[in-house]
Order: structure tokens, then sequence, then C-alpha cells
């Protein structure tokens, strides 16, 4: 079933690239300011835009004018260095902000002054990586997360205005998620993922105590035009949980006995439609042979490296990474911990502690298939307070006194918006708001106010200021809607086995047949493809290439069995998925069969690959942007607090050995076919850049077109908008190329 939301003329090229990215909304504590992460100037750094009367209403129907607020408007300076994220603390002094040096993974903890000066290290882990999780309310008392570079995590309380620190939890697998009020109890999460755990546990004393700090006075300097709030949690820190899932529950059946590598475990393209047809229809084309056509011309686009760059091939030390734990159930429990939703199945990845700390507000899937929210009060006794049959809770917030929380539901990839009382129990919708997405959301410390990061497929991310009471949008920052961006289409089909799929379909607009068109395999596996904001899929389309932005098993958004149904060797099952979505885009005829083509990031680029030599006949041309190419090298040179979290979902490198090596890509390259682009950052130590190189060399061995585009200053993310800039150029002509896209002239 295609539902079909309506067609555009087609984009021109370089729709997107300029516009501003504006991410991870947080609230003055007395709601006269938002402060945000900006692109504007070439880099992501703090902003912080004044709020007046003269914010842009946003009325249902209507689009609004183009020109953004932002009058006003000043930088924080916080140096040189890439910012990923912002908060408040809630006495307004300071500002936390997460710096990510040379754009790579290890993210550093910072303060600074809303008004600017006092930029100061909060949180750098030699080695290591740390984030902030919340404000406690107390002061300036922040809590961190550090992972050192063995990989053990440590929950840090810091003063943020005298730099004290007191360790309060630690382990291998483990994160903080909320300390009380009164810093006597603290709520946090173990395990790996898909299979974590909440527990609570009492903080008695800290020894060497931590200085309380005064709530500032009403007296005192404060750059914003009204006093402050008195202190308080400034919200949740809006990050969803949604995204981390699998485990090793239901793993399928291994490869034959003396077979090897992808193509022993998978049936070639003859066997695409098993069995009775699984997908009715017209039927496919005779001549399904989705590589066939005229040759690609062996020179590349410009822009693009044909030698790998040196110095990047030194060997590790073999071996696996301290800390990677020999069981999937991961770190065991401190001291003094209780857990919550204790012996029922499934995973609890985000929660808060209510002021008083005495009940556990929880975002779980625990004894469900789709997450929900759960409180669990001093009695241990869980109560389900909100959930939903046709949706699955995506994040929420909850206000200061505890009274009230705002629920995102994440409906087929689109939020829906709720307020619930929590004294009464009662639940109203908010409207829908102007973008499909919402990305994050934070409370003000009155509760009558929600701050929203949002993005659609025409509406690049901005912030959104929304009245509870009314359910009120007012836009605060960012670009307003493109428009000659083209909107997507939720395509729902079957998969061989008969599971559902679905994917986010971009037709070129003013096409009147089949055109060529691309797969994107979004990473994870445990994220979800939805309606957001993606330059890359505009200028595709402007290039006369559609896109079916897929969500294959595996991913989240549907249910806790389907994230998990590509766990270990149900792998495998995700593979055929790819290429079943591609027979389906050439018997609806979205799809030209002759040019239909591979890509994905993270996971999405490891799938990529496995697509490519499982289906070699089936893909036209690939890109790989950062994605794993051999599982063994992975567990070797990855973090060792991702190769610990990884064992659930893709096995564990000793006792899973022979399974994943018949899941690496890398050992089936003989039967590579399709050019391919591999995309990635050097600064990249969660898929680190030796996956790429082995990739290189491994294709061009077989003499297989093969290029490389490196990013010196990018990690696993690229965040410098002149190299997504860069990046969405040399994929568009990548394609361009190698599809044989006729000249529109």
């Amino acid at each position: 079933m295609v539902e079909i939301l309506g067609a555009r003329s087609r984009p021109s090229m370089g729709t997107g690239l300029t516009a501003r990215s504006c991410r991870a909304p947080a609230l003055a504590p007395d709601v006269s300011a938002v402060a945000f992460i900006d692109d504007r100037d070439g880099s992501p750094r703090v902003w912080i835009q004044p709020l007046g009367a003269d914010l842009e209403e946003w009325t249902p129907g209507e689009d609004g004018p183009e020109t953004p607020p932002g009058r006003g408007a000043w930088p924080v300076d916080t140096g040189s260095e890439p910012v990923a994220d912002v908060s408040w603390s809630p006495d307004a002094r300071r500002l936390a902000v997460l710096i990510v040096p040379g754009g790579g993974e290890h993210g550093q903890v910072w303060t600074v002054r809303p008004e600017g000066g006092d930029l100061r290290p909060l949180s750098a882990p030699e080695g290591g990586s740390s984030s902030f999780v919340r404000w406690t309310g107390q002061g300036e008392i922040l809590l961190v997360a550090e992972v050192t570079a063995s990989g053990r995590t440590e929950a840090v309380l810091i003063d943020a205005g005298s730099g004290g620190r007191e360790v309060i939890a630690g382990g291998a697998l483990m994160h903080p998620a909320s300390v009380s009020r009164d810093h006597r109890r603290m709520l946090l999460r173990r395990g790996p993922r898909g299979v974590r755990r909440m527990y609570v546990a009492d903080l008695h004393a800290f020894p060497g105590g931590l200085p309380v700090v005064p709530p500032i006075g009403h007296d005192e300097a404060f750059p914003f035009a009204h006093p402050a709030w008195p202190a308080g949690i400034n919200g949740t820190n809006g990050n969803g949980a949604n995204g981390n899932g699998g485990s090793p529950e239901g793993a399928g059946a291994l490869p034959v006995p003396g077979t090897a590598g992808l193509a022993a475990a998978l049936p070639g393209p003859e066997h695409l439609l098993p069995g009775p047809p699984a997908l009715p229809g017209p039927g496919l084309p005779d001549d399904l042979v989705l590589g066939a056509g005229s040759l690609p011309s062996p020179l590349p686009p410009a822009g693009l490296r044909s030698e790998p760059p040196a110095g990047h091939l030194a060997d590790v030390p073999p071996g696996l990474p301290a800390g990677l734990p020999d069981e999937a159930a991961g770190d065991l429990p401190g001291p003094g911990e209780r857990p919550l939703l204790a012996g029922l199945t499934g995973t609890t990845d985000y929660g808060i502690l209510s002021p008083d700390g005495m009940t556990a507000y929880l975002l779980s899937d625990v004894g469900r298939d789709r997450a929900a929210l759960v409180a669990v009060g001093e009695d241990g006794v869980p109560e389900v307070l909100a959930e939903r049959r046709d949706a699955e809770l995506d994040q929420f917030a909850l206000s200061a006194d505890g009274h009230r929380v705002v629920l995102v539901w994440n409906a087929d990839g689109r939020s829906e918006l709720e307020v619930m009382e929590l004294d009464t129990g009662l639940t109203r919708p908010l409207p829908p708001p102007p973008a499909e997405v919402v990305t994050s959301i934070r409370i003000s410390l009155d509760g009558r106010l929600a701050v929203l990061g949002a993005e659609g497929p025409d509406r690049p991310p901005h912030v959104l200021l929304c009245e509870l009471e009314t359910g009120g949008y007012r836009r605060v920052a960012g670009s307003g809607r493109i428009a000659e961006a083209a909107g997507a289409e939720l395509m729902r089909f079957q998969a061989r086995d008969g599971m559902e799929l679905t994917g986010w379909l971009y037709r070129v607009p003013d096409a009147s047949g089949p055109t060529p068109c691309v797969i994107y395999l979004h990473g994870g596996p445990e994220s979800q493809e939805r309606p957001t904001f993606n330059p890359l899929f505009q200028n595709l389309l402007a290039a006369g290439i559609g896109v079916l932005a897929a969500n294959v098993r595996g991913s989240s958004g549907f249910g806790r069995a389907f994230r998990n149904a590509d766990n270990h060797a149900l792998r495998f099952d995700a593979i055929h998925d790819v290429a079943d979505c591609a027979v389906e885009l050439a018997r609806t005829g979205v799809a030209d069969p002759g040019q239909i083509a591979c890509m994905g990031r993270s996971y999405g680029g490891y799938l990529t690959l496995a697509a490519l030599v499982t289906h070699p006949d089936l893909f036209r041309a690939g890109v790989d942007v950062c994605g794993m190419a051999d599982f063994e090298t992975f567990y070797e040179r990855t973090e060792p607090w991702i190769a610990a979290a990884a064992v659930s979902e893709y096995g564990h490198p000793v006792t899973d050995r022979d399974l994943l090596r018949a899941l690496s890509p890398l050992h089936s390259f003989d039967r590579l076919r399709a050019p391919l682009l591999i995309v990635h950052g050097a600064q990249d130590t969660n898929v680190p850049l030796y996956e790429a190189e082995q990739a290189l060399r491994a294709a061009r061995a077989r003499d297989v077109p093969c290029e490389l585009l490196l990013f010196e200053d990018e990690g696993h993310e690229i965040r410098q908008p002149v190299n997504r800039a860069t990046f969405v150029k040399n994929v568009v002509e990548w394609f361009g190329w190698h599809l044989a896209v006729p000249d529109r002239g």
C-alpha cells in the first residue's frame, strides 16, 4: 500500500544545502530566552535567542513567512570546536555544553556563562568520552557520564561553579539516568543494547562533600528580562530513548557447515520470491536483472580520492577490547542497587526520578511489545501510565514540580504529542506540530511551556515553543519551509516471509514513468527512517533519482519483536529485506529495474555492503558511509564500550566467531560487482577508518571501481555544513554517473 501525500515540482540542484540546522533547544529558567545549537556561521555552536512578543505564531494549514526570527540573537563563545548539546542550569548562572573535538566521538563537558566568559572544562577524560545527563536542581550541580579509555562508565556529580566532583556509581555497561533533587537517590541503567535494566540506589552521603551553592538572588546581575525562577530541575535532557534495541533471543540457524561468507548463507537473486507469491500485484518484469545496462565510465566524479591516505593503516595489537563482557547480560549491579521491572523481558533505555526521588518514570517496553510510560513507586509495583497499540512512546519530559508530563509518540514515523496531568491521570492531545518529527523536548520550570526541536522533509531542523495549555506553537529559530523541497510518501509492503516493511518514498516529482532509484538504509540498526529533512534526498530528486528510505527488520518504532527480528543469525533476513525493497520498487513501477542502487550509513553502510555481495546482480551501484566491513576488525578497533554494548545485537566475537565471519561482507568481496563509493571520517572511533580502508583495498584487488571520500575533520557524523555539501555533491554525482541518468536538458 502506498499513501500518497501529494507531489511537487522537482527540487533544483543545491536544495537545502545552505539551510540552517537548529537543534537541542533549552529554555532559560525564567523563559526569557532559548539556547540551542546552530550552524548558521559554518560550524555547530551555541546561540541564544531572546523570547518576545514578536515570535512568529504558526496556524495549522499555513506555512508562515520564509524569513526566520532571530532579532537580538547572539552566539556564545565556546571555542573553535563543534558543539553537540547545551543545557541551562536551573539557577541561570551557567550553560553546560557538549563539545566534540575534531568532530569526533570523544565528547567533553564544558561550562560557560550565557552572556559569555568563564569558559572551562568540567569533564574531559583522557582517551575517553563524557556527556552531561541533567542538572540535579540543587545549585549548579550537574550529573555527568564519564567513559574511560578502558570502557568503564562513571556517574559523576560536578559543581559547575567550583569544579568539585564526586563519583557516585560505575560499571562497564552503566549509564546514569537521574538524581533526586535532595541528592539522596539515583536512577541508573545497566546492560547492553536491547536488554537494559533500570536500578535505584540510595545515596546517603558524599565523602568530602560537594559544595551547595545558594540560588541566584533577584538583585544579582542577570542577562535577561525577568528574574530567575527558584532552583529546580530543567526538564529532561531531550534525548529520547528510542533507537537502542536488540537482544540475543530467537537467533536463527547458522550457515551450512563447509560454506563461508554471506553467499553461503543466503540464496542468490534466483530465489528472491520463493514459494507462493508473497507480493501481490502484476508481477516482476521478466528481465529483472537489476545490474544490467550500459557499462559505467571508469572515470570517477571530481573530488574523490583515487588512493587511500597515508598514515591510517597502522595495525593495532590483536585481541578483544578491555571490558568486553563474557555474557550478554553485561555489568552487574553495585551494592545497594535495586532493580526495577525485574524478571520481565524487554529493555528500559530512559528514565527520570520524581522531584522527591520516590517515583521512577520509565520509557520501557519491558513486559510489552511497544514502549510505554511506566511509573514505579516506593513499593516497587509498576503502573502503566500511558501506552498505545498503534504507536510507541518516543520521548517524554517531566515538569520540575512533577505534576505534568509531555508525551511524544512515534506513530508510523510521525510525532504526536499529548499532555498528561499526573495528579489526575487525565491526558489530552496537543495539536499536530508544524513539522512531521519532534527530535527533542524540554519543559519550562513552571510546566507551562515546552521547547521543541522539530523538522520535516521540507522543513530544516528548527526550534518551536509550545504553550501547553492552548497548544499554540511559535517558531523561535531556524529556517522556514523550503517551498521547492519534495515531500515523502509512507510505503508499506511485505517481505518474502510475510513480515510488513515500510519506507519513506521520495518520488521524482515530474517523472512520467519508472526512474533510477536509491534504497537508503539507516544506522543503528535500532534506529528508524522518519520523514525528516535530508538535503541528500532532495538533490538526488533534482538529479532525477528517486529514494526509498527503508525500515527493514531491526528498525525501532514498530515494537520490540520487529526490532529484535535481526539479532544474531536473524541478520540474514534483514539482508533479504534489502533485496525485497528493490523487488517492490520494480514491481510497482516506481524504479527502472536496471537502475536501482543501494546506500547506507553506519550499520546501514554495513547492510549496503552485505546486500551488494549477497545479490551482486541486483544493484547497479553502492555508497557505504562509515559502515562495518568485517565484524572481527570492528570489535578489535571500536571503542570498548561500543563493543561491549554490541554483543547482544551482533553476537560475541569469540563464541559467535563463525557466525560473525559469515555475516561480514569483506569475506564475500569476490562477489562484489557494483561500483562502490566509500565515505568516512578520519576521526571516527565508533566505526574506525580501518573498515573503509580494507573494503577499498579488497574492491580494488578485484578490479571493482571503488573510491574513498575522506573527511579529515569529521568523526562518525558529518557535522560541518561545508562537508555536508561536499558529501551530497559527490554522492549525487556518483549515482548520476553510474545509474546513467540522462541529462534533463
